[in-house]
């Protein structure tokens, strides 16, 4: 999950379609009908098996490929994979040697490369994922998530379980400070006030995206202070998260109050949770994930593509609303259930504005 960004400024065009996102590149062999469309994606650092932001691009691109009959490769839909950020530049340049015809970018890192592809390729056309393109490129759109608001609902889930337990404190663990993690921040500090506004909020940054024995230290110093549920928003940090859950939970048997639970992010993490406690019992840990519809964004936008309407120099923002970030309930309690299908109601109806960024922080996002 490495997204997430720099400052974005007011005033920003804004399309809400329902939909989510990649890095991609689609191409139009076609000047009277836009069809044949062929896609490429480009990748974030962590490759398209990262059990998250990349991941779930990536599966949006193939199902978006075969809905219209084409197959991996150059003719149909492809991806070229980031090792390092030294790779951005070069795999675009590839995307564009391919002459497919929109090309995205897979988070907020690859916001420069991005930007700098598009500028030198003004027949092209652009997907700028998990960012905002302030100078509102014409051959470029920004699609962004409103993961502040799934993460309300985590929130919520966190704090009923904890209090259920009868326990006053919650644990997060963020990758590093941007506009999408303390997004993600907000969002579920404002969800656990509003269950319980004693309950307290550990929150704890691990300066990384990719150190997952620093994210399982500071794992186990949560479970330590006797914080029994985790939201990690902090890539393949994340993953040592779930590796100090997993080695405390293997101890125990699965209806143990001592048992910690982790909420997942940017896709369905509940198969990291699975596990079998000291007896064999199946079970999982899993509570929810913050999930952003990266995917289904990019289905969406290269279809708008593919028949014209290309919406280049706009902001698309999907929210709960849209379908573009959601909080699975399948591991929860029936009070959780019920207190997040509350909460998800008011906040689609308005009654509740989520924050997107935490107080004081120089994050403040405006689209």
């Amino acid at each position: 999950m490495v997204s997430r960004r720099l400052k974005i400024a007011g005033g920003i065009a804004i399309v809400a379609v329902a939909g989510i996102a990649a890095f991609f590149v689609i191409g139009n062999k076609s000047d009277d009908a836009k069809k044949n469309f062929t896609v490429a994606m480009v990748t974030d650092v962590g490759g398209v098996d990262d059990k998250s932001f990349n991941q779930s691009a990536w599966e949006g691109v193939q199902k978006w490929g075969k809905s219209h009959d084409l197959e991996k490769g150059q003719n149909g839909y492809n991806y070229f994979q980031s090792d390092t950020q030294a790779d951005f530049a070069p795999n675009f340049q590839q995307a564009i040697n391919g002459k497919y015809n929109l090309v995205a970018g897979i988070g907020y890192a690859l916001h420069d490369a991005t930007i700098n592809a598009a500028k030198k390729n003004p027949k092209t056309e652009f997907v700028l994922v998990d960012d905002v393109d302030t100078k509102k490129t014409k051959n470029v759109v920004s699609l962004m998530f409103r993961s502040e608001q799934s993460s309300y609902l985590a929130g919520v889930a966190a704090a009923t379980k904890t209090k259920d337990l009868g326990g006053s404190s919650v644990g997060f663990i963020g990758g590093m400070h941007g506009n999408i993690i303390d997004a993600f921040e907000a969002g579920y500090t404002a969800g656990v006030k509003s269950v319980d506004p004693n309950m307290n909020v550990d929150v704890q940054y691990a300066d990384s995206f990719t150190d997952a024995a620093k994210g399982q230290t500071i794992a186990k110093a949560m479970m330590a202070k006797g914080e029994k549920v985790i939201f990690q928003a902090a890539g393949t940090v994340g993953n040592g998260v779930f590796t100090a859950a997993k080695d405390n939970n293997q101890t125990l048997t699965a209806d143990s109050k001592d048992k910690v639970w982790v909420i997942g992010v940017d896709m369905d993490q509940s198969d990291m949770g699975a596990y079998k406690d000291k007896d064999g019992k199946k079970s999982n840990f899993t509570l929810t994930s913050s999930i952003t519809g990266v995917g289904r964004g990019l289905e969406l936008v290269a279809n708008k593509a593919m028949k014209g309407n290309f919406p280049g120099g706009t902001v698309v923002a999907y929210g709960l609303k849209e379908g573009g970030v959601a909080a699975p309930t399948k591991y929860m309690s029936a009070d959780e259930k019920a207190a997040v299908a509350k909460a998800k109601k008011a906040i689609i109806a308005g009654d509740i504005k989520v924050p997107n960024h935490p107080e004081g922080s120089e994050f403040d996002q405006n689209f």
